[in-house]
């Protein structure tokens, strides 16, 4: 099985046309890094027709030690932008009980901090490596429209100002060999330290079953009888519609 995990670069309508569902396994991961303003709705958008659901925005915020003022002034924003969003996407389906073979939830926060780089610059921070590693343990890991200071050992880097690389095709096939090969495994020492899924309050091993929720009402938190509540305004009838996402 492959797992694809991407990075993809100065997004364009034109991307739109990369048929990314054709080679993303099932269950797969997808990192898309939008900048901001038109550049969230364009990678909602591409994750959405590769068959994704967004389920983490990381956040880059951009500090401004070593130098003065502003080096750009954004022309249509109201606001001068000194953050970068990276959409994280999922398909198919992981769960943090039963998956910590395939993930590591808990690991990293979603906001990186970092100086902002020289202008016309496209790298972006390191730690968005770092977030991605610790987080999928799958081998497949493929970078699109990546440059030279991309190239990175564990990944495959696709770019058109590429002119460099250090891809082994009998060591990366190597990666994958045996039945688990596609991950990359782990001791009981990362296995005593990784974040899990907190247990039940009660202390006990099985799942608390989930509490009946009264059909008349419009917010499952409140427990309000419905004598009692002809003081409130009536709910939309679609307040308890059930809504699919990420199952962590």
């Amino acid at each position: 099985m492959v797992f694809i995990r991407l990075i993809i670069y100065a997004l364009t309508y034109v991307q739109a046309s990369l048929r990314i569902e054709e080679i993303a396994a099932n269950p797969s991961f997808i990192f898309i890094w939008s900048g901001s303003a038109e550049g969230l709705d364009l990678g909602r958008r591409l994750l959405s027709k590769w068959g994704y659901r967004r389920c983490e925005d990381i956040v880059w915020t951009k500090t401004n030690r070593t130098w003065e003022g502003s080096r750009f002034i954004e022309g249509k924003s109201v606001f001068q932008h000194t953050k970068e969003h990276c959409l994280m996407g999922i398909k198919g389906t992981v769960r943090r009980s039963t998956d910590g073979h395939f993930i590591h939830c808990n690991v990293d926060t979603d906001i990186i901090i970092s100086e902002e780089p020289s202008h016309g610059s496209t790298a972006k921070p390191e730690e968005i490596y770092h977030i991605i590693e610790h987080f999928c343990l799958g081998r497949r890991r493929l970078e699109l429209f990546g440059e030279n200071h991309n190239i990175r050992p564990g990944w495959v880097t696709v770019g058109q100002r590429i002119t460099g690389s250090n891809y082994n095709s009998t060591k990366y096939n190597s990666y994958f060999a045996g039945t688990n090969g596609h991950l990359l495994g782990g001791n009981s020492e990362i296995e005593a330290l990784r974040p899990r899924s907190p247990p039940p309050r009660d202390g006990s091993s099985k799942s608390t079953p989930k509490k009946k929720i009264n059909p008349n009402m419009g917010n499952p938190k409140f427990n309000i009888s419905p004598s009692n509540n002809s003081h409130l305004p009536k709910t939309n009838s679609n307040a308890n519609r059930s809504f699919g996402g990420p199952r962590w």
